[in-house]
């Protein structure tokens, strides 16, 4: 396996467990019946499970563009130390913008989305430039 395809896959499981934090908050604020069911008034989650929720949702947005472009790449044959290494930090980038988020460290989470962003700037630059 190509390494920019083993970043993806765990790139991929990490947007696929982000769920879990805020869910089990809602067992515990909303209770089982309600969290298994369809409450008419749910209560507010606690503040830092609404912010995992966005997190999670900023995450699959973004999965939907670096995932492709992996996958453009190595279909095209297209390989570098720069794909690689924007696959590699992207993966720690999107675990860094989760716990900024949660622990709501504002200027934190920018520049984790912004490094994120310039991750997949390097791997749609590498295959534009081929």
């Amino acid at each position: 396996m190509k390494p920019e395809l083993f970043w993806l896959g765990w790139v991929t499981v990490w947007t696929l467990m982000l769920w879990i934090p805020y869910i089990a908050d809602r067992f515990v604020v909303w209770g089982i019946r309600d969290t298994l069911g369809f409450p008419k008034d749910p209560p507010h989650q606690s503040r830092w499970a609404e912010r995992a929720k966005q997190a999670h949702y900023n995450a699959v947005e973004n999965l939907v563009v670096f995932a492709p472009l992996v996958l453009v790449a190595n279909a095209a044959g297209i390989s570098s130390p720069a794909i690689v290494g924007a696959a590699q930090i992207y993966l720690w980038i999107r675990i860094v913008h989760y716990l900024v988020c949660v622990f709501a460290i504002p200027w934190a989470r920018t520049l984790a989305f912004l490094a994120g962003w310039a991750c997949q700037i390097v791997i749609a630059w590498q295959i534009l430039m081929r």
